[in-house]
C-alpha cells in the first residue's frame, strides 16, 4: 500500500466508530507488531501496539484521538495530560478536539515529573490519556503528579487497552478498543526460553 493511500484516511462516523475499525487502522499502518518485545512495564510480549507508526499521520491521529475526546466532553476538562513520549500526541490531539490545553510529564532521575514551565490551578479538571495501556503503572504516576499539584483528575483514556478492561484507575476509564494480548514474566516467557531475541521499543525512560 502507498504512504498516498494511508494518507488519505477513511470515512468514519465518530459517532459509531467500532472496535474493528480502530485496529484496521493499526494493521493498514503496519503498526501492530509480532515478534519478541520487552514491554515498559518490563512484561515480555509476543505483541506490540507501535502507535507512532498511526500517529504519523495526522489524519488517522485527529481521527482516533477526537474519537477518544468525545468520552469526555460533559466532564468539560480543562487539561489534558499524558506521558512523554508516546502519548504527547495523544494529549494534544484530543486537547484540540476539547478545546482545552495539553500538557505531558517526563522522567527526570527515573521519576516522573511536571517541566517546562507547565502549572496547574486547583481549579483545573484534568484527563490523563495514553496511547496503550497494559499494567497502568504510567498512568498511575502521572495521576500523582498532577494530584500533587493540587488539580482534580477526572478522567483517563487511551487508544487501546491491553488489560482488557483489568485496571482499576478508581475514575472514569474509556479506551477505543480492548485488546488482549498475552504478556509474561520476564522468567516465565517462553520465547525467551526458546532463545528469541528480544526488542525494547518502548520510551518508558524518557
Amino acid at each position: 500500500m502507498s504512504t498516498g493511500a494511508i494518507n488519505r484516511a477513511p470515512t468514519y462516523d465518530y459517532n459509531k466508530m467500532t472496535e474493528k475499525q480502530v485496529l484496521a487502522i493499526f494493521n493498514k499502518t503496519n503498526a501492530f507488531l509480532k515478534g519478541h518485545f520487552r514491554l515498559s512495564s518490563g512484561l515480555h510480549s509476543e505483541g506490540y501496539l507501535q502507535c507512532a507508526l498511526v500517529l504519523q499521520y495526522p489524519k488517522y491521529a485527529k481521527l482516533l484521538c477526537t474519537e477518544l475526546a468525545k468520552k469526555f466532553e460533559d466532564e468539560k476538562p480543562s487539561v489534558v495530560i499524558a506521558p512523554a513520549i508516546g502519548g504527547i500526541i495523544v494529549s494534544y490531539e484530543a486537547a484540540r478536539a476539547l478545546g482545552c490545553r495539553s500538557m505531558f510529564t517526563e522522567r527526570e532521575n527515573d521519576i516522573m515529573t511536571l517541566r517546562r514551565g507547565f502549572t496547574f490551578k486547583k481549579s483545573d479538571r484534568v484527563v490523563v490519556v495514553e496511547d496503550v495501556v497494559t499494567t497502568g503503572g504510567s498512568t498511575k504516576e502521572v495521576i500523582g503528579v498532577v494530584r500533587g499539584r493540587g488539580a482534580k483528575v477526572i478522567g483517563v483514556g487511551a487508544i487501546i487497552d491491553r488489560s482488557c478492561g483489568g485496571i482499576n484507575f478508581g475514575i472514569e476509564f474509556n479506551s477505543l478498543i480492548k485488546l488482549e494480548i498475552m504478556t509474561y514474566k520476564p522468567e516465565e516467557c517462553p520465547l525467551c526460553k526458546k532463545g528469541v531475541p528480544v526488542v525494547k521499543p518502548g520510551s518508558k525512560r524518557i
